[in-house]
């Protein structure tokens, strides 16, 4: 059974920090391509990072949050995390984790449940 859980979210000041963390089980982490979404009220679903390398080698950021968000992955742990610096009020949504890959020769995309993240005094 694939599962993609979240954690690390909460209420933070703008300029704050938060760490969100997905731990995956149920696939061949080192094989899937694994990313951060994120789902502000009333807007589309948009991609925020991801690395594309399967290892953290190669990474891509949405312009809004280059040089503030850092995408990384434990293999050990087979666990991706997002590292978020300097916060802004509008970097608040709900973050999702995603991993695609292949297994069995099928295509498969994967979505944790999100995880909120609040910035706001």
């Amino acid at each position: 059974q694939v599962q993609l859980v979240e954690s690390g979210g909460g209420l933070v000041q703008p300029g704050g920090s938060l760490r969100l963390s997905c731990a995956a089980s149920g696939f061949t982490f080192s094989s899937y391509q694994m990313s951060w979404y994120r789902q502000a009220p009333g807007k589309e679903r948009e991609l925020v990072a991801e690395d594309i390398s399967n290892t953290g080698g190669t990474t891509n950021y949405a312009d809004s949050v280059k040089g503030r968000f850092t995408i990384s992955r434990d293999a050990a742990k087979n666990t991706v995390y997002l590292q978020m610096n300097s916060l802004k009020p509008e970097d608040t949504a709900v973050y999702y984790c995603n991993a695609q890959g292949v297994t069995r020769f099928q295509y498969r995309n994967y979505w944790g449940q999100g995880t909120q993240v609040t910035v706001s005094h």
